[in-house]
């Protein structure tokens, strides 16, 4: 008679034992699965970071320059449209055929004027129009080095393998060396980087006109996307009959948030270019496009934050002689905002990294102004990544890299905030 129960007992506690052993091995794998993912997440970062840091410091030139008025303002107006225009190459080659007056020979005089950036010319103008004192002085000036030079001088560029399989020749390195040795070649913050828009020369490619045109993008896509979205969510979950309409709405809804984002690129260049004639490259279309990319997430998110307000709000309402519409807009949109709003930004965010449908508009075009509105022609930070990505040289591989990360740094910021705003207005019922 005493077995029986002892051996049931063994039995549970086999059991448990088991069940214990099962739940401690899910655990680690668990655990395991996270660390594994924040290993590889922590290795893209570490990539991209270590390709992309050299991009935000340049190398550059101190050159002593004669700043001759004859040639940079013959007038003598000090007009800043005429300096704009003054022929700066000239004066910038002169100082270096004096740095070097034994370069006589034209391949070899080309080799040395390729020592400093085609974009020094405009760098120097816009000093002549700031300081037009300087005219008719000699002064040192520090300007942007060549993209060849700038990689090896950050090492990029190997001095140990045979000159033919290098971009920069023996010579052009003696040189480099020389002015080094006076104190003339160093490192700066590029500034150029983020303050000037795309160009053929990496050392003068810049961001700033992808990241107006993402500005205007999102702009577009949430003056569309938001109110629309909040709207369509607001009639679904709180107005719309539950019929076998709003039953295949709802499952469209559903269907279109996993629809690829190239299908969206395709209807817009069906029907905002091919069909209504809108601009090309324009923000205008990229964010309708990426408006109606959005909206199903915006709705979805939008209509579980409403289903998540307590049915006692709505009761307690309408108990006091409010509207249906009252009741809606004075205290249940208001309470599922933060909700809504966090959906919102998450949808942003993914709209802000989309490539494809803008592919799909021309917004792949190569575009060196910075856009002033919203139907100029302009890209937009992932198709910058791509553009930069294709080009051959080696000095656009750091500069991919470095879009790559302020593109990753807005992308963090935004689902940051998202985060935030949950948090901080999020209420506990």
């Amino acid at each position: 008679m005493s077995g029986a129960p002892r051996s049931t007992h063994q039995q549970v506690r086999a059991g448990l034992k088991r069940r214990h052993a099962a739940e401690r091995r899910f655990r680690a794998m668990g655990i395991g699965a996270v660390l594994l993912a924040l290993l590889a997440l922590a290795g893209l970062f570490a990539s991209v970071i270590t390709q992309g840091y050299g991009a935000f410091v340049q190398t550059r030139i101190t050159l002593n320059l004669y700043l001759d008025p004859e040639v940079l303002d013959p007038s003598g107006m000090r007009d800043p449209e005429e300096l704009r225009r003054a022929n700066t190459n000239a004066v910038i080659r002169e100082s270096l055929r004096q740095r070097f007056p034994d370069i006589t020979g034209r391949s070899d005089l080309r080799k040395l004027y390729a020592l400093v950036s085609t974009g020094a010319t405009f760098e120097l103008a816009d000093h002549l129009v700031t300081h037009p004192d300087w005219i008719g002085r000699t002064i040192d000036i520090d300007l942007l080095a060549a993209a060849e030079i700038d990689m090896l001088h950050k090492g990029r560029i190997s001095r140990d393998v045979p000159e033919d399989q290098r971009r920069v020749s023996d010579q052009q390195i003696a040189w480099v060396d020389a002015l080094a040795a006076e104190g003339r070649v160093a490192f700066a913050f590029n500034t150029t980087f983020f303050t000037s828009g795309d160009s053929r020369d990496p050392e003068s490619a810049g961001i700033l006109g992808a990241v107006v045109g993402s500005a205007l993008l999102l702009l577009v896509t949430l003056v569309l996307a938001f109110p629309i979205g909040a709207a369509a969510a607001v009639y679904l979950e709180e107005f719309a009959p539950k019929n076998r309409w709003t039953n295949l709405i709802e499952v469209n809804i559903n269907n279109l948030a996993a629809v690829p984002s190239i299908v969206f690129g395709l209807l817009g260049l069906a029907v905002y270019l091919n069909f209504l004639g809108l601009p090309r490259s324009a923000p205008l279309v990229g964010g309708m496009v990426l408006a109606l990319m959005t909206l199903p997430t915006i709705i979805i998110a939008a209509r579980a934050s409403l289903a998540g307000v307590p049915p006692s709000i709505r009761q307690a309402a309408l108990g006091v002689g409010a509207s249906p519409i009252q009741t809606v807009f004075h205290h249940v949109f208001p309470l599922a905002l933060p909700g809504i709003l966090t959906g919102t930004i998450i949808g942003m965010s993914r709209a802000l990294g989309e490539s494809a449908p803008l592919l799909m508009i021309g917004m792949v075009a190569f575009v060196v102004d910075v856009p002033t509105g919203f139907t100029d022609p302009a890209t937009a930070l992932p198709i910058q990544v791509y553009l930069w990505s294709d080009a051959p040289e080696r000095a656009f591989v750091e500069r991919t890299a470095a879009a790559t990360v302020v593109l990753l740094g807005f992308l963090i910021a935004m689902n940051g905030l998202a985060v935030f705003l949950r948090k901080r207005f999020e209420v506990r019922w």
